[in-house]
């Protein structure tokens, strides 16, 4: 079993700041791919950030150039810097993760999402 927890969310003004956090816990072997994905109301799910355990990132559009993802393997946490918050940044925010488990079960795990509400 795999949890993802995240952290981070809040009410913040346009042009401000978050970073989200993802900390991961339970019968971990390694983690692969891990994510931040985002769903405002009425809308589908939609990737935002992801990262390969070597490293490689990719990025929407949408977010190229203020949002940052990063990880730190030795915490088993994600991280997402976003700077110049938009409105439409607006949306709940959840974690994924590809976890190898301590007896080499896969999981494609979710968090429980953060709130991000920007607005004036």
């Amino acid at each position: 079993q795999v949890q993802l927890v995240e952290s981070g969310g809040g009410l913040v003004q346009p042009g401000g700041s978050l970073r989200l956090s993802c900390a991961a816990s339970g019968s971990i072997f390694s983690i692969n791919a891990m994510g931040w994905y985002r769903q405002a109301p009425g809308k589908q799910r939609e990737l935002v950030a992801t990262s390969t355990s070597g490293g490689s990132t990719r990025y929407a559009d949408s977010v190229k150039g203020r949002f940052t993802i990063s990880r730190d393997n030795a915490k088993n946490t994600l991280y997402l810097q976003m700077n110049s918050l938009k409105p439409e940044d607006t949306a709940v925010y959840y974690c994924n993760a590809v976890v190898t488990s301590t007896r080499a079960y896969v999981f494609d795990s979710w968090g429980q999402g953060t709130q991000v509400t920007v607005s004036s």
